[in-house]
């Protein structure tokens, strides 16, 4: 038993003038660093991404959308103002939202430009002759 103390003493840290061990500022301070790091990689960054993400998705509605909101009604755009949307729910049922109530666009209705519109009227004359 004795070896087994005086090992343990011999492995004890070197100590300071005043008896106290002297430690090294840095490593004090080392398990903070590394928990702010993992917050910042686990929780901050992905959290700001997920919100720059939905600001886009919010920016980009139109008429036509298909969209879901935060009550889980689903519905197409009607219309698109500057901090609400009106959501057409059921033939004669539309309902205002705010822009922030949207949680998912399911579908997104695509603008054809003039060239598409021609060749697709083009093509059904076509057919018809």
């Amino acid at each position: 038993m004795n070896s087994f103390v005086f090992s343990l003493l011999m492995a004890a840290p070197p100590q300071g003038a005043d008896g106290a061990p002297a430690s090294n500022p840095l490593m004090t301070f080392l398990p903070f660093i590394a928990i702010i790091g993992i917050f910042y990689f686990l929780i901050i960054r992905p959290q700001n991404k997920r919100q720059k993400e939905t600001q886009k998705m919010l920016a980009a509605l139109k008429k036509g959308d298909k969209v879901v909101t935060a009550g889980g009604i689903h519905g197409t755009i009607q219309s698109v103002r500057e901090q609400t949307i009106v959501v057409k729910v059921d033939d004669n049922t539309k309902i205002e939202f705010s822009r922030s109530s949207i949680t998912n666009v399911t579908a997104v209705k695509e603008e054809k430009s003039d060239n598409e519109e021609k060749e697709i009227e083009s093509d059904a004359e076509g057919e018809k002759k």
